[in-house]
């Protein structure tokens, strides 16, 4: 069953980010607390990591997308 990877939200008020890389490409296989990309707001740069084992299936926000809304 796949999980989607949203942007997290980093402070009570933030409502979008900057998608800055992934580190993980398709087709990698991941567990739970690897490391799959980094993200950015005005205030902070934070890593993304996996919550459960599985394949990165396919990206759809692609490195260096700017603006992406929380949960999206």
């Amino acid at each position: 069953m796949p999980i989607e990877i949203l942007m997290p939200a980093l402070s009570p008020t933030m409502e979008e980010g900057n998608l800055s890389k992934w580190l993980k490409n398709e087709g990698d296989k991941v567990v739970a607390g690897d490391v799959i990309a980094e993200i950015e707001t005005d205030k902070a740069t934070m890593e993304v990591e996996a919550v459960d084992e599985g394949t990165l299936a396919k990206i759809v926000v692609p490195a260096g997308t700017e603006g992406v809304k929380v949960n999206a």
